[in-house]
């Protein structure tokens, strides 16, 4: 085991470093720019049953220290994914791959995540029960703890790779849902997904985003982040991915010292393609200034 490696609900990984879903494609679009087997691994777009073409155009719109988005889980399907989309990252990543998983409706989720437990570049499933930007479906499971705890069981009764819960930073206690998915057979808990968010253009006195609220990320929510990856990783004994306006080494070992295990970065790959490459890089110097000889011997390292 190298300084950087950490043990992700049983499977090793040579670092903690994570793109997040929806902000890594399926790997191999990236793969162009960089050998991305430097990664610890990548949690891939955000799959579901049936294809998805997304909300409406436009999607996007800026903000001071992050951007707000209402892509609307647009994906080709599981069928596609597995017979398309896999098979072309097989070619240029030799490592477990993480796999986002998104639903409308229970039986959505169990045989999304089923069809995909059975794929052997699969090693994660990471359950989305915290998308802001669809209707019927995504956060709607998250933000009660019966809900999503409903979903872990079938997901749970029909797969054997662990499953880690996506929570939604929407809610009034963070805590409560996350026990719930543990206490219903969850593996690990990932989170923050976005905040939910808003522009208004000044000229046209309407909403930016056609779907009028989005998904706000980027460097502003990091403290809102830390504090709730913080808040969980003491309240389950369960592994604990944390993401959330990371764009820095400095940012992944805070992380860490709030109980994070391993650590996603979004939107930061929306701005430079590079950044979850030179983060991996840089920590050793950084982990060197803080005196830091093991990244996994700080994981939660703040009481």
């Amino acid at each position: 085991m190298g300084r950087l490696s950490v043990n992700l609900c049983g499977i090793e990984m040579d670092n903690p470093v994570i793109p997040a879903s929806g902000t890594f494609g399926f790997g191999y679009e990236f793969a162009a720019l960089y050998d991305i087997n430097e990664l610890g691994t990548f949690s891939f777009k955000g799959t579901t049953k049936d294809p998805r073409f997304g909300n409406p155009t436009p999607r996007i719109a800026e903000c001071t220290a992050g951007m707000i988005n209402a892509v609307g889980l647009q994906n080709p399907g599981v069928d596609k994914v597995i017979a398309e989309e896999l098979p072309k990252l097989k070619k240029c990543f030799h490592k477990p791959v993480m796999a986002n998983v998104s639903g409308f409706a229970v039986e959505d989720y169990a045989y999304t995540c089923q069809r995909l437990d059975a794929e052997e570049q699969v090693g994660w499933l990471e359950v989305n029960v915290s998308c802001p930007n669809v209707h019927g479906g995504g956060m709607s499971f998250g933000t009660q703890p019966e809900a999503a705890a409903q979903v872990v069981k079938a997901v749970k009764a029909v797969t054997t790779k662990p499953v880690i819960v996506k929570l939604s930073p929407n809610v009034t206690d963070i805590v409560a849902i996350a026990k719930a998915c543990e206490q219903a057979g969850a593996d690990g808990i990932s989170l923050i997904n976005t905040l939910l968010g808003m522009r208004i253009d000044l000229k046209t006195r309407r909403p930016i985003i056609a779907n009028k609220m989005g998904g706000f990320s980027g460097p502003a929510i990091f403290p809102v982040a830390v504090r709730m990856v913080y808040q969980v990783a003491h309240a389950v004994s369960i592994p604990v991915v944390g993401m959330g306006g990371v764009s820095t080494a400095e940012d992944v070992i805070e992380m860490m010292l709030a109980g994070a295990t391993a650590v996603e970065v979004g939107a930061a790959n929306l701005v430079d393609p590079y950044v979850c490459r030179d983060i991996i890089r840089q920590l050793p110097a950084v982990m060197d200034r803080y005196g830091i000889t093991n990244l996994r011997d700080i994981i939660g390292g703040v009481q």
